[in-house]
């Protein structure tokens, strides 16, 4: 368990560390507009679809 604090430890010191979790945050926020995109996107496109006769 001592091995495991060091290493968290030692990550959140690091420059690299604090890196990643910047790209972690750019990634997650980039999945949440995609999700709204595509959730908004897919409710036009349905509407769209059900109102086509053949």
């Amino acid at each position: 368990m001592k091995k495991f604090t060091a290493i968290v430890k030692s990550v959140f010191r690091r420059e690299e560390g604090a890196t990643m979790v910047e790209y972690g945050l750019m990634v997650a926020l980039i999945a949440v507009v995609a999700v709204a995109g595509v959730t908004t996107l897919g409710g036009n496109v349905k509407s769209t679809f059900e109102t086509l006769t053949f």
